[in-house]
């Protein structure tokens, strides 16, 4: 089992660049930042967007592997992303996992301070679909043209290409069938944060439920599996026993790789950091069953 991080980039540089070297440090496997113009209600508050927090991450770290946990069509268009991506890729030196997802089913900041009209979730996901297909060539580096439902693109370059090849690995967030297909399809991971319930035996029963379906798809195909921890109600560092208690039900799943949250004082994933580096004295082992 691999264990990620997410550091919400809530803070100045100044501050947040220390928990990043930790991250390394304490032996995760990777960190991840979300990808938002804004979440939720800390909005009101500092805010720093994805691809340079994740750049400056990558010069103060040499080993953890950097993701988006998800990047969002909403706001991003494939043809500038790549050039970001492209570019990350090689600060990092090829550590950087591309997250992405269809972005979410209620009204999101991001769509709102954006003046977006809202999407079906059918619609969203054909985004998601036509977003994807559209990234792929132009970070292979193959020049693309494209005129889509959501997107357009002439002649578009990935030059000089990824570190990684033949481009950075996608992990798709999907709950529902037809966003699974699209991880199977176009891929390299898999990821879920199960579906929204108040019972968290029910949040498994779910998480079980997909994981089976995606097995499924896959039909034999062996394929990384991520399962976000914190999405189930109990956030899986307010002890050191809601942690391996969760890492365990997700092994037993099948999943790969499992997220957590790095503790916070206030309102989302709250906690204590003596927990967290109780839980590092533990990633040892997890990584090597």
């Amino acid at each position: 089992m691999r264990v990620g991080i997410v550091i919400l980039q809530e803070h100045r540089w100044a501050e947040a660049a220390d928990k990043w070297r930790r991250a390394e440090q304490y032996g995760f496997d990777h960190a991840w930042v979300y990808d938002h113009v804004g979440w939720r209600d800390l909005v009101d508050g500092p805010w720093f967007d994805a691809v340079p927090t994740l750049t400056a991450a990558a010069t103060v770290t040499s080993r953890i592997r950097l993701g988006t946990c998800v990047a969002s069509p909403t706001f991003r268009h494939p043809v500038s992303f790549a050039r970001q991506i492209t570019a990350l890729d090689d600060i990092s030196s090829g550590r950087f996992i591309l997250g992405v997802g269809a972005g979410t089913g209620v009204p999101s900041f991001d769509a709102q301070v954006l003046g977006s009209e809202p999407l079906t979730p059918g619609q969203r996901i054909d985004r998601l679909g036509e977003f994807v297909r559209l990234l792929d060539p132009i970070l292979r580096d193959i020049p693309t043209t494209w005129s889509g439902d959501y997107y357009r693109a002439v002649d578009a370059r990935g030059t000089p290409g990824c570190v990684q090849q033949p481009r950075v690995p996608f992990v798709i967030a999907a709950g529902g069938p037809r966003g699974m297909r699209i991880a199977a399809q176009y891929g390299q991971g898999w990821m879920t944060t199960g579906t929204h319930t108040d019972d968290p035996d029910a949040w498994w029963k779910a998480v079980a439920e997909q994981a089976a379906r995606f097995e499924e798809m896959l039909a034999g195909r062996t394929m990384d599996r991520y399962l976000s921890l914190d999405a189930g109600l109990i956030y899986s560092l307010s002890s050191v026993d809601a942690f391996t208690d969760a890492v365990g039900r997700a092994t037993e799943l099948g999943f790969t790789d499992v997220i957590t949250h790095w503790p916070r004082p206030a309102q989302y994933y709250v906690g204590s950091e003596s927990t967290l580096d109780a839980v590092a004295d533990l990633l040892p082992g997890m990584q090597t069953c």
